[in-house]
């Protein structure tokens, strides 16, 4: 029998999230040593961390490490930047870019640890780091899919009434994906928090049957979430099947070409899903380098027969992966100090990028958006001390205006849970989610700056300054709106527990061949930094911070702070200082600042009584007829203390108007089922 109780509402409350990869069938790893690494192939669901003193879940493991040594010699600390004030003027900008060009990648199974139970019962953290992104780029969007979504099944209604159910798991899938099925309820939820917040919807469709495809979650989708659902990801990381042992021998990129028309057919056959051109793929992993590349798949003929039915081309990448510390066959296992200079350097999302110019040219030849529709700092959970620390915050913010700067469209930040290391937000654990909230990890202040340093008008063109000789400890980037300078990002990725590496940094504006600089008297300057690469939790941006573990309920801490610097007219430049270690963002006007900074941000109230029952009653007459269906039929549960479900009226989803009604209210508890 099915166990209620009551929990702590937060209004809507907050709930577990779990992983990526998404591994579920795990075994903790034995202890590692502070000297050499554990060559031990299990999971990391309950790792302890690299020090060997920690077992409890990766999210909340406190190891951290030394910030890496300055070079010898040392990158000049200070230099100059000439920037052009007009794009007209400068050679290699980026297409226009979308202020929401940061987004977030969230596992199918973990949606109800992640956005809220069902329809009616909406995490409210979520709901506020949302609204933060939405103030700032107009709106946020977000894929829910990954691995879970090839074996997800779209099913009239769960055995346990709830709205995602995991079935089996195929032991030898080295993913230990599981086989999940989901009600339309799923489909409603997002339709339901796009009501409160302007987020636009990816989702991935069953791709594990190409003979009998099942086209429910796309008619669902359509009918269900309608303006707001953008596309399809039809297939994810198919280079992979093979080793993820979902396809036979011998399956390639002209394997994926032929299933993938398979589907485009169905999609054109089906009568009940109005939109057609909603298609995304190939998305790529290009992590194994015995598998096929994206110029494999155009080579196919891909582009020119697809295109009339697709939204948009994809791939996923990971700058490096912590597989051999779950799985067997991936090697030795990686010690996490070794790999932590790699992050602190331009060198890596230039690396990256660098694979994917050609397939952005390819995109724009066929006036397509190119998206990174899954990344973050390493596959298979990240690392310990490092995927969670600033220096992740400095690497993410570097990557994705590289990634800009390539011609990219959107990058979608992975999502995962307990037993991850590179969350951008965690909800506590289950048994704790009464009293305890959220945790913001130190990669959400790069999706939170991203739209301030490209601004709100979908204009943005971004090009790499090559600055310091082109060093990759200091990068810096101009940024262009309406075709004029707007913003120029300044990247310090040293730490040598002094200010001794602090940068200054001389920016001019125009200037050169006989020509007089246009600097202004002054600049506008916006910051984010933290004491140490190393650091976890104390981190600001604009002196505005998100606390420490624990402490979040998606809400900004703290006044803004902006900071006004002089310029030197007679020289005509600007000098900026950057900490070591620290990123600054120059507004070289005061339009640059206003149409960087949110005007104002909706909120949602997480303050509860406690222990009260059946404080909230809706009209059944309202209820039988919200999100256009009857509630007679449908059943997730009960609203009677102990009841394991007596009455299917209340079981039905909450009209909008009854969820507005309980976030605007204080103290209200909903009734919510646990296994």
């Amino acid at each position: 029998m099915r166990a209620f109780r009551s929990l702590l509402a937060y209004a809507l409350c907050s709930v577990a999230a779990v992983h990526a990869v998404t591994v579920y069938n795990q075994l903790p790893l034995a202890a590692q040593s502070t000297s050499t690494p554990s060559a031990s192939d299990t999971a990391a669901a309950a790792a302890p961390s690299a020090t060997g003193n920690y077992t409890g879940l990766a999210a909340y493991d406190p190891t951290t490490w030394p910030p890496p040594a300055i070079p010898n010699p040392a990158p000049a600390t200070q230099f100059g930047i000439n920037v052009m004030p007009t794009a007209d003027q400068v050679t290699g900008l980026s297409i226009n870019t979308p202020s929401s060009f940061y987004g977030i990648s969230i596992e199918m199974s973990v949606v109800t640890q992640v956005l809220g139970i069902n329809a009616s019962f909406i995490n409210v953290p979520f709901l506020n780091l949302m609204s933060l992104l939405a103030e700032r780029a107009g709106q946020v969007v977000i894929r829910v899919g990954g691995n879970t979504q090839d074996y997800a099944t779209l099913v009239p209604s769960t055995q346990d009434g709830k709205m995602i159910e995991k079935q089996s798991i195929d032991p030898n899938n080295p993913t230990g994906t599981p086989t999940i099925i989901f009600t339309d309820e799923m489909l409603y939820m997002l339709s339901n928090i796009s009501t409160f917040v302007n987020i636009k919807w990816f989702l991935g469709v069953p791709f594990n049957d190409t003979v009998n495809i099942h086209m429910e979650i796309v008619e669902q989708g359509e009918r269900i979430i309608g303006d707001n659902l953008l596309g399809f990801q039809v297939g994810n990381e198919p280079d992979l099947y093979l080793q993820h042992q979902h396809r036979l021998p011998g399956y390639d990129f002209n394997s994926y070409y032929t299933e993938f028309g398979q589907w485009r057919d169905a999609f054109n056959n089906d009568a009940n899903v109005p939109q057609k051109k909603t298609m995304i793929g190939p998305s790529l992993a290009l992590a194994n380098p015995e598998s096929w590349t994206l110029e494999d798949t155009w080579n196919t003929g891909f582009l020119p027969n697809y295109v009339d039915s697709l939204y948009a081309l994809s791939v996923e990448r990971y700058p490096d992966d912590n597989c051999a510390a779950i799985y067997a066959g991936f090697g030795p296992v990686t010690y996490p100090p070794s790999v932590f200079p790699n992050y602190l350097s331009h060198a890596s999302g230039r690396s990256i990028c660098a694979a994917l110019l050609n397939s952005t040219l390819v995109a724009q030849t066929y006036s397509l958006p190119f998206i990174m529709f899954e990344t973050n700092s390493a596959s298979c959970g990240g690392f310990a001390g490092i995927s969670n620390v600033f220096g992740i915050t400095l690497w993410a913010l570097d990557y994705g205006l590289q990634m800009v700067y390539s011609n990219l469209t959107h990058a979608l930040i992975h999502v995962g849970g307990q037993d991850v290391y590179y969350n951008p937000f965690t909800p506590p654990p289950t048994n704790q989610s009464t009293y305890h909230q959220w945790t913001i990890g130190p990669i959400f202040y790069s999706i939170l700056a991203m739209p301030e340093i490209l601004g709100n008008s979908n204009t943005s063109r971004v090009v790499d300054l090559f600055a310091n000789s082109n060093n990759d400890l200091t990068p810096a980037y101009a940024i262009y709106e309406n075709d004029q300078l707007a913003r120029v990002a300044l990247f310090n990725y040293m730490d040598d527990g002094s200010d001794a590496m602090a940068l200054n940094v001389a920016i001019q504006v125009g200037g050169g061949n006989g020509q007089p600089a246009s600097t202004p008297a002054q600049v506008k300057v916006k910051y984010l930094v933290a004491p140490s690469v190393s650091e976890k939790f104390n981190i600001t941006w604009g002196g505005q911070t998100f606390g420490g573990e624990f402490e979040s309920d998606g809400r900004l801490m703290g006044q803004e702070t902006i900071q006004t610097v002089p310029c030197d007219t007679t020289a005509g430049t600007c000098t900026i200082n950057v900490p070591a270690p620290g990123f600054a963002l120059v507004y070289v006007s005061d339009t640059a600042v206003q149409d960087s900074e949110p005007a104002a941000t909706a909120t949602f109230s997480t303050t509860a009584l406690t222990k009260t029952v059946n404080t909230a009653t809706i009209d059944q007459s309202v209820l039988a007829t919200s999100n256009g269906h009857s509630g007679k039929d449908r059943f997730t549960g009960s609203t009677s203390k102990g009841s394991s479900g007596a009455s299917r009226a209340a079981g039905v989803i909450p009209s909008l108007t009854a969820v507005f009604a309980v976030l605007a209210t204080v103290g209200i508890f909903f009734k919510a089922f646990t296994s």
